[in-house]
């Protein structure tokens, strides 16, 4: 009887030590923004529009000065959650629109699933984007606790409905609870709507043991449907009334939303008191589609290329990451980092040791120890695989501060630098530009944590530091019929290709050769042919999960106020 009193006392003292620990956990909150410009942070230089709670974001955290990601939506989510590149999980090619029945390898241990196995409250609010075609593929079977937000690609702005660019599909409803419909507030701006929902989950967090883990993931700054692409309140394009192009004034407003939403979203942590244990990162998903397909005038200068093209434009991103736990808050972390990287980098963040069967799957590495670590951290070698599409024949690999690009998308019609900064429409606040950084919500709340004041010196020092400068233009390359070759560390802007310099021949020998052995581990691209069956006309004008549902069986639980889906069936 004594043996079994010592058994159960010690399974009591695990239980207790496990709780600690569990309750010690930082909560992980990730904010997410859609085809936003590498250059519309005002933290780079631009004073076109400001973005001031990203900016204090970085200005009081870390500034992500090399973050990368892949090109397009469905990859770059996959390559987050998943922790590998998107050769390893089916999604190389191209993203999942509506209506395939496709997605995300069933076989990847995600993100939110290995977070949920340490105890964590997993949540999505905002996009998916990974496939839905069964419930199977949808965010709460991939180890989210709770969803608020939409499956596919995009929605409109307001009436939360889309319609794919494809021929014969119907607009279609996409916005849920968990598995279910959620209809009310409509004609609430959905930048408000994602942001109120993640405020809420936050509020009813404080107190709890249970640590949170929080994506939000925005629809800004994505178009919404062909017919009304860029959406903001009135009030707020109003603000930007000194900006010419109207399409570029929507955009701003949008931008000035998802800025407001980081806001308050760092606000609602510090109300609650749950600030201080939080890891807070923002970031775009891929660079912005400044021209062509889904354009929304977001700017990637002074890099060359956009959305869906293996340049620095479509695969270099803005990103920003505050926590207390780190030692060099108020510098540039100009470390390579992909977003792979993050699944083991916030494993590691939150003491969770990745289990022996996940853990070598990973493309993704652990950089805790240099992002929490001092600002002169060495650099850890690092490869990272753009692009290897075997349908569009692309191939972009960078090892070091090499970078190898082989092919390209829509025969290099976006190859260019596609923007430029406008030096006449310049936002009146950017006069004060440190005051209204200072003023910020997001300044408000982080600098009660500042190692040392936030002064304006030391803001137009980073912002200085953080300003991309092109070398000077020497030799061009055509990927669609030679090879590039570039020195990313000298030459950011992809400006002069050394694949015909002897001196680098080794260097490119070394970049095919890696290639060739990642073509060699790839899988099939997952994309399939579109399904008649997914069109929202069959499913009461909602997009479903159309593989096991037979037309017509979804309930109509919207009221669209007398507007019905186009019927193409």
């Amino acid at each position: 009887m004594r043996g079994l009193s010592a058994f159960l006392l010690l399974l009591c003292l695990q239980r207790v030590m496990t709780d600690a620990a569990t309750a010690r956990r930082p909560n992980i909150i990730i904010i997410m923004a859609d085809d936003m410009g590498f250059d519309d942070v005002s933290f780079r230089g631009g004073r076109e529009f400001l973005t001031p709670n990203i900016d204090a974001l970085a200005y009081h955290g870390r500034l992500l000065d090399r973050l990368y990601a892949p090109a397009m939506c469905t990859p770059s989510r996959g390559a987050l959650l998943s922790g590998r590149y998107p050769i390893h999980t089916g999604t190389q090619h191209f993203v999942i629109s509506n209506e395939e029945p496709w997605s995300l390898t069933l076989n990847a241990t995600l993100m939110p699933e290995i977070f949920q196995r340490a105890g964590y409250s997993t949540n999505l609010v905002g996009k998916w984007h990974l496939g839905f075609s069964r419930p199977e593929y949808t965010p709460t079977r991939r180890g989210f606790d709770y969803h608020y937000g939409y499956w596919g690609a995009y929605i409109d702005y307001y009436q939360r409905r889309s319609k794919m660019p494809v021929a014969n599909y119907s607009l279609g409803y996409d916005f849920r609870r968990n598995m279910e419909l959620e209809c009310r507030e409509r004609g609430v701006y959905v930048t408000d709507l994602l942001t109120n929902e993640a405020e809420r989950l936050i509020k009813d967090h404080a107190g709890k043991d249970q640590p949170l883990f929080l994506m939000l993931s925005h629809l800004a700054a994505h178009t919404a449907n062909e017919d009304d692409p860029l959406q903001a309140p009135e009030e707020e394009i109003r603000k930007f009334a000194y900006i010419k192009d109207p399409n570029r004034r929507k955009y701003a407003a949008m931008v000035s939303k998802l800025d407001q939403s980081v806001g308050r979203v760092i606000s609602t942590l510090a109300n609650t008191e749950q600030l201080e244990n939080s890891i807070v990162i923002f970031y775009s998903d891929n660079g912005a589609p400044s021209v062509g397909m889904f354009s929304n005038t977001g700017s990637n200068w002074p890099l060359r290329g956009q959305k869906n093209t293996p340049w620095e434009g479509g695969v270099r991103v803005a990103g920003a990451i505050w926590s207390s736990q780190l030692e060099a808050r108020g510098n540039i972390f100009t470390q390579p980092i992909y977003v792979g990287d993050w699944l083991p980098t916030l494993a590691h963040a939150a003491d969770i040791e990745l289990e022996e069967s996940d853990a070598h799957k990973l493309d993704g590495i652990d950089l805790w120890p240099q992002l929490a670590g001092a600002a002169d951290a060495p650099h850890v070698p690092r490869e990272i695989l753009h692009s290897l599409d075997d349908v569009w024949r692309v191939a972009a690999l960078q090892m070091g501060q090499w970078k190898y690009v082989n092919g390209t998308t829509a025969a290099g019609k976006f190859d260019t630098v596609l923007t430029y900064r406008e030096l006449d429409d310049l936002d009146p606040r950017d006069s004060r530009y440190p005051v209204t950084v200072r003023n910020s919500a997001a300044s408000r709340a982080l600098s009660r944590f500042d190692l040392r004041r936030l002064t304006q010196q030391r803001i137009a020092a980073i912002r200085r530091s953080a300003a991309v400068r092109c070398a000077d233009f020497q030799r061009s390359c055509n990927p669609l019929l030679e090879e590039c070759l570039y020195d990313i560390s000298t030459d950011p802007c992809e400006q002069n290709n050394l694949a015909y310099s002897s001196r680098h021949s080794d260097v490119l020998a070394a970049l095919r050769r890696r290639v060739r052995e990642l073509r060699a581990g790839a899988v099939t691209p997952g994309n399939r042919a579109s399904m008649p069956a997914a069109d929202p006309t069959w499913h009461t004008c909602t997009w479903e999960s159309f593989e096991l549902n037979k037309p017509g069986t979804v309930p109509l639980e919207c009221d669209y106020h007398g507007v019905p889906c186009e019927s193409n069936v």
